[in-house]
């Protein structure tokens, strides 16, 4: 006889369908659930981030590190873009073990953002003479086109807040659950190929969403970039919501729209949601989608609270339905996807000519290190020699613009003089790193002195070596520098050394890309080397690659074909 619910070989499944009934959901709050399910959504809905501000500028700054309420300081404060950073001599073996105050040095992280990488040499100058002042010279490029300080004390932060705001600079959600930094395609407006400049697009959803309390309390971080560059220029495959130019054939120039990328231990690609939006219409998609994010995101568990997860639920059809029905109360118009980019590299590094007759000069760094004093250097160049305008780049490269055709030489003379290269090998040109061991509560590994070494023993090694290729290192699982869609991708970990010590090494990832052929590579099984031993496995898997590759075959590719043997 059939089972009936009655029947005990029913039982089970009947009190499995009783459990999931009772399910608390995922913490969205358009479905009612306005509970906080953890201790990050307790304590946002006890005191919006934001607020945090005044109790910095009237009690921290002047009582000290010490007077800082936990939940400000591991939690607050990041509104306005500040971590506290990892306590020096603390290896990589006790990231994981050790409590967030046993971590904790008494200094800080802080974040500028720079919305669409946009900078004029005043700006850039303040940023240098800070990092002098109150930061010990430290100003990292990220690949996000913001600059990062560290050493930064509770004292100085209003100072530093002062200076940054009087010439138009802010922190202000450059971290946290918060709308972050708005990338650009740092030739927005200047270069002879574009498709669409998006510069009035960022300054409006900067003007409505940043600091705005209705998007203050999010479920997680939330990326987003706009370029109407056929370089594909800001990585928008990554991002929570991106703006992609393109040509309508009825509509002329504008924005295909994609949602839901992300990286971290969970990566996920953007998928298009099919639509061509108008330069103006982009500030009303942006407030849609991120209001979708903080009504329907998932706030339960920490690992399931970015876009992408719910973006992967309901597909992309559900999501255009929602955004049109319920936020914009609109259709949205038909488009064609983006063409397949118009160059190798992303970066702008180089001299290229802008659309009226001057010329902009990208250069690299090594990993995005630079230091205040570079950086005041910098903007001196290019004041002298007549350009008052920069932009950063979301490949932690720095761009000059607006330099007359007699003045690129010494430019460039001046720029590669501080060992800023305009014209870089591609191990220089392709190797990012994340910020690692020095300074990361989170990281397991050293990363910016080994992606600088590393850069250096090959180009000793391999002087001939001209292709493409992308070398990203990062200091734990969390892709701060994008290691699932490099050439090659380094997550650091412990490994063993072959005297079985216990040593900082990385697992290995091969042949991952953006761009209309973006993906996510592979791992070789137990593929996984030495700091040590780096050099010599990315000079050997190089030299293959090298004696293997077809006619204007990439790496990626011949990644896609090789055999394990050959990739390790």
């Amino acid at each position: 006889m059939a089972a009936t619910p009655e029947t005990p070989a029913a039982a089970p499944a009947a009190a499995a369908r009783r459990k999931t009934g009772r399910h608390r959901g995922e913490g969205q709050w358009a479905v009612g659930h306005h509970t906080p399910l953890n201790g990050n959504e307790q304590f946002k809905k006890d005191d919006d981030g934001l607020n945090v501000r005044t109790r910095i500028e009237t009690i921290y700054s002047k009582t000290g590190f010490d007077s800082i309420d936990p939940n400000d300081l591991r939690g607050r404060m990041r509104w306005w873009g500040l971590y506290t950073q990892r306590k020096p001599g603390i290896d990589g073996g006790k990231t994981a073990i050790l409590e967030p105050e046993e971590l904790d040095d008494k200094y800080f992280m802080l974040r500028v953002r720079i919305d669409g990488g946009r900078l004029t040499t005043e700006q850039l100058r303040v940023i240098g003479e800070i990092s002098e002042e109150f930061a010990r010279g430290t100003a990292d490029l990220t690949d996000r086109q913001n600059v990062q300080y560290h050493w930064i004390r509770i004292e100085d932060v209003p100072e530093i807040w002062r200076r940054l705001e009087a010439v138009g600079l802010s922190t202000t959600e450059a971290c946290g659950d918060t709308p972050r930094v708005i990338l650009g395609s740092p030739v927005a407006g200047i270069a002879e190929d574009e498709i669409i400049d998006g510069t009035p697009a960022i300054e409006e959803i900067y003007r409505r969403i940043v600091g705005n309390k209705d998007f203050s309390n999010l479920p997680r971080k939330f990326k987003s970039a706009v370029s109407g560059s056929p370089l594909l220029d800001v990585a928008h495959e990554i991002n929570d919501i991106a703006f992609v130019g393109v040509n309508h054939p009825e509509h002329g120039p504008g924005f295909d729209v994609w949602v839901g990328g992300g990286l971290s231990t969970n990566p996920k690609l953007g998928v298009r949601l099919g639509t061509w939006v108008s330069l103006d219409e982009v500030p009303d998609v942006y407030e849609g989608v991120i209001s979708i994010f903080r009504d329907y995101g998932y706030r339960r568990l920490r690992t399931r609270a970015r876009l992408k997860f719910l973006v992967a639920d309901w597909g992309p059809a559900k999501f255009r339905q929602v955004l049109e029905d319920e936020y914009l109360k609109r259709k949205l118009t038909d488009g064609p996807a983006p063409e397949q980019p118009s160059g190798q590299w992303r970066d702008h590094v180089g001299v290229h000519r802008q659309r009226d007759g001057k010329f902009y000069v990208g250069f690299a760094p090594r990993v995005g290190r630079v230091d205040g004093a570079t950086l005041t250097k910098i903007a001196d160049i290019a004041e002298q020699h007549g350009s008052g305008r920069l932009r950063t780049t979301a490949e932690q490269k720095m761009i000059v613009l607006d330099v007359e055709a007699d003045r690129v030489d010494s430019v460039v003379a001046a720029l590669e003089a501080l060992d800023l290269r305009v014209k870089p090998s591609p191990f220089r040109r392709g190797t990012m790193a994340c910020t690692g061991i020095e300074f990361c509560k989170l990281a397991i590994v050293e990363t910016k002195g080994r992606g600088a070494s590393l850069i250096d023993e090959l180009e000793r090694r391999l002087p001939d070596f001209a292709e493409p290729l992308t070398i990203n290192i990062n200091g734990c699982p969390n892709a701060c520098a994008r290691i699932q869609v490099a050439d090659i991708g380094l997550k650091g970990q412990l490994v063993l050394d072959d005297e079985g010590n216990q040593v900082e090494g990385y697992q290995v990832h091969l042949g991952g890309a953006l761009g209309l052929e973006a993906g996510f590579g592979r791992k070789v099984r137990g593929l996984k080397v030495t700091s040590a031993g780096l050099p010599d496995y990315v000079e050997r898997v190089v030299t293959r690659f090298s004696e293997q590759r077809e006619e204007g075959e990439r790496f990626a590719a011949w990644v896609g074909r090789a055999k394990d043997e050959d990739l390790s």
